[in-house]
């Protein structure tokens, strides 16, 4: 989000659809709240997480990807959380 060029109206945009993604590809059943809650959180989540290793995701595709890694890793600790 501190990215300048993806403003709040693409963030949510870009966050429901990464987390859509991060649904489809983990085989789980969120609804449309709720992926783009897991594509925000997630995308701040992934960039933190690269930052730390040096990577950097910038602009519409960078969001998206770190979106999907971000849900990803969200769907994954929740359903170790849920056993």
């Amino acid at each position: 989000m501190e990215n300048p060029g993806v403003g709040w109206i693409a963030a949510i945009v870009i966050g429901g659809i990464a987390g859509w993604l991060a649904e489809m590809f983990m085989k789980s059943s969120m609804g449309v709240l709720m992926n783009i809650i897991l594509g925000i959180v997630g995308a701040i989540l992934a960039n933190v997480l690269l930052g730390l290793v040096g990577i950097s995701l910038i602009g519409w595709l960078g969001y998206l990807a770190a979106g999907f890694i971000g849900a990803c890793i969200l769907i994954a600790v929740g359903r170790m959380v849920r056993r």
